[in-house]
């Protein structure tokens, strides 16, 4: 008779930079069941988001991710523009997504690293990080900051791409086809990865409609989604450009279409400096009326959607966030099970989770389904928590 074992992952392990727990259930090597819980890092920013002011909302909103800081804001100023019905100027179109997609090579880049970093490939690690950089130098160049970059701003944009900055822009560009050019090589023609990659964690294509996955795990197992395409926001409905789709639906094709994004991401950004209209980059919104609206953006990892109601005053009155780590985690409950114990890490970090954004709380009585702490009672009791630990450590 076989025996199942647990093996927990989290909610604090190397593997994960932020804390989630995993219990794995295993019969020998083999994962034949998984449970995933959530809610170690959730910090109340919907709820916070009700005691600022719009224009606050933007900044408090970038702070939901550090890797996709742009991500948020640009979901989120969509969201108002759409419900007080905003036309913003041409040149914050393109600008917002030149930033976007300098956000998505960072990202992209930042996840082949740390991909690398998992099955022992710290080469790959080191390389990816390198070619990192300069993305992050061009964001301090244009924003003045390496993260959070404070440039999505309801009705346009913060600051202008100043013509100095274009030449550093696109010689960064240039390096970056030669760097991705050496990863696509090295990863596409590299037996171990090949032996270590192919075939593990399969998604299948019903399987990630069944779970609505988004971003590059939807577009790895064959299912062509793109808010890019199917939605068009920014200047993404004005330039040429290819949604990559893979069919295997296994880590290697995971691999294979973050890599080959990386391309239409440098040719997106070439193309919105070439035809970068002049004029302003702000339409001056002043007030915002009673109303709701939502916003889409697709961020490094899937859909980000932010919904936004107003009463006419300067303050949301509802503002919820849903980021694509929370449709894509959940998915692991398939990807995972059937593979080995030293297969589940990799498939864990196939969906490139980001659990700062996943986390939400609902504290409730299960007797009765009915909610017994609102948002100003966790705040209270952590206040509260915080107060005592420093009494017993006396600090």
């Amino acid at each position: 008779m076989s025996h199942k074992v647990v093996i927990p992952i989290g909610p604090y392990h190397p593997l994960q930079e932020e804390p989630e727990f995993f219990r794995l259930y295993v019969e020998g090597e083999k994962v034949v069941d998984i449970n995933m819980v959530i809610g170690y890092m959730h910090r109340g920013i919907e709820k916070l988001s009700e005691s600022k002011h719009f224009d606050q909302v933007a900044f408090l909103v970038e702070r939901i991710c550090g890797i996709c800081s742009t991500s948020h804001p640009f979901a989120y100023v969509n969201a108002v523009e759409d419900l007080a019905r905003i036309e913003v100027p041409g040149r914050a179109l393109y600008i917002r997504t030149i930033i976007a997609e300098l956000e998505r090579l960072h990202s992209h880049l930042l996840w082949l690293g740390l991909a690398g970093h998992f099955i022992g490939y710290n080469t790959v690690w080191m390389w990816a990080w390198r070619y990192r950089e300069p993305v992050l130098d061009m964001f301090e160049m244009i924003t003045g900051n390496r993260q959070h970059y404070a440039m999505m701003k309801i009705g346009g944009v913060r600051r202008d791409i100043e013509e100095q900055h274009i030449p550093a822009l696109k010689k960064t560009l240039d390096e970056l086809v030669r760097a991705v050019d050496m990863f696509k090589g090295a990863v596409m023609d590299d037996p171990v990865i090949h032996a270590r990659l192919k075939g593990i964690g399969i998604l299948s294509r019903q399987q990630a409609i069944d779970w609505a996955v988004v971003g590059p795990t939807a577009r790895a197992s064959g299912v062509n989604i793109d808010v890019r395409k199917d939605d068009p926001y920014g200047a993404y409905d004005k330039i040429d450009w290819s949604v990559i789709v893979e069919r295997e639906g296994d880590i290697f094709a995971k691999t294979k279409v973050r890599i080959l994004e990386m391309y239409e991401s440098i040719s997106i950004i070439r193309q919105c400096i070439d035809k970068m209209p002049g004029g302003q980059i702000d339409a001056n919104v002043k007030d915002i009326p009673p109303g709701e609206g939502i916003g889409r953006v697709e961020a490094p990892r899937g859909e980000c959607y932010h919904y936004v109601r107003s009463d006419g005053t300067n303050r949301p009155i509802r503002h919820k966030v849903r980021a694509p780590s929370y449709m894509n985690v959940a998915s692991n409950k398939v990807a995972a099970v059937g593979g080995t114990i030293s297969d589940a890490t990799i498939t864990l970090a196939a969906v490139d989770p980001c659990y700062c954004c996943t986390e939400r709380v609902t504290v409730i009585d299960k007797s009765t389904d009915h909610k017994i702490l609102n948002g100003w009672d966790l705040i209270k009791l952590s206040q509260e928590k915080t107060e005592n630990l420093k009494k017993s450590l006396k600090v």
